[in-house]
């Protein structure tokens, strides 16, 4: 097995430099550190990780929370957290919560025992009220993908959440749509229908409790149960907006069910930008998030506060979301497909 004595003979560097660039927690120069990388990969050196912690009091190991791993959003998340951390010589220790509160509190206990020299935590279900756990936390955290209200706290890296709902009621607006239901995962996407609601507010439309219809589980069942629900509304609506591409292909199979033609009789509209969507027939009018540079920047930020020393500053970040119009969505049945009068193109 190569020593790290040999890989700074074959860089032509000291041991020294090579623990920098293992470590990554001084900065060496480009040119220099891709020698190392470059003789640590001809040698096949692996560090010694037990004998590095012992001396540095580190473990060169991040957490990170997520409530699962199903999910293509947060899967998105993590591959993107472990890209960042492998750059910067550090290891992930994943942690899910499985939706189960329980579960959640005792991973943050034991976690809280310095097995770890920074905490993400990614997701605010199941955990929120078990954040005082990390109140003497002796490592720096950070929260990403927070769409309750922020703690004070610790810093957040989150989406706008409430801007995405407006994104999408803006644009049904745009179409010329005033009656619409909405399939909301509540209370987790509370922001979101709040957000859809003030893009109807602003011409004087409200979107009613009644026309709130909540899935029992958020699959594309459960979003077809609901939408089902809100085709039978008297009047019925002329497009629904979901809280998640899950829920939309529920939406688009009760509709397909109805004998609706989408979107020609209704109009379909779901956040995240799943690949099954894109694929879906019609392809999916969706709000996109920026997950991967949510991930990234929490990630940055939990490093740059582990090469100081110091707690990252308690503040705010919001990522904003973006619409991408696909073919589900159409104007209200009936109209030219121009923006009605008084309806703003933002």
């Amino acid at each position: 097995m190569a020593t790290m004595r040999e890989v700074a003979e074959r860089a032509g560097v000291t041991k020294q430099t090579v623990s920098n660039v293992v470590t990554g927690r001084v900065p060496v120069r480009p040119e220099t550190a891709a020698r190392v990388r470059s003789a640590i990969e001809e040698l096949g050196y692996t560090p010694n990780l037990v004998a590095r912690s012992l001396a540095t009091g580190t473990t060169m190991t991040v957490g990170l929370f997520v409530p699962t791993v199903a999910s293509p959003f947060y899967s998105e998340v993590v591959e993107e957290v472990e890209n960042v951390l492998e750059q910067h010589g550090y290891h992930l220790l994943l942690c899910t919560t499985r939706l189960d509160g329980e579960r959640a509190r005792r991973h943050l206990a034991g976690l809280s025992s310095r097995s770890v020299d920074a905490l993400l935590i990614a997701g605010d279900r199941d955990l929120i009220d078990h954040l005082p756990l990390l109140a003497d936390a002796r490592f720096p955290v950070v929260l990403c993908a927070w769409e309750s209200e922020a703690p004070g706290d610790f810093p957040v890296v989150t989406i706008d959440y409430e801007q995405a709902g407006y994104l999408a009621g803006r644009h049904l607006r745009e179409l010329g749509h005033e009656r619409v239901a909405v399939v909301a995962s509540l209370p987790a996407h509370t922001a979101r229908l709040e957000g859809f609601r003030r893009a109807f507010a602003r011409d004087g439309l409200s979107v009613p409790d009644a026309s709130v219809f909540v899935p029992a589980e958020p699959t594309p069942a459960g979003g077809a149960l609901a939408a089902r629900a809100a085709l039978a509304a008297d009047p019925a609506p002329t497009a629904i907006f979901a809280t998640h591409d899950v829920l939309s292909y529920g939406v688009l199979e009760a509709a397909a069910a109805a004998g609706l033609s989408v979107p020609g009789d209704l109009s379909v509209v779901g956040h995240d930008d799943m690949q099954e969507g894109r694929q879906a027939r019609p392809t999916l009018t969706t709000v996109v998030f920026p997950k991967q540079e949510m991930a990234r920047q929490a990630t940055e930020l939990l490093l740059r506060s582990l090469a100081a020393q110091t707690a990252p500053t308690n503040a705010l970040q919001l990522l904003r979301p973006t619409l991408i119009v696909r073919e589900s969505t159409g104007p209200v049945p009936g109209a030219t497909g121009a923006a009605p009068a008084g309806v703003g193109t933002d």
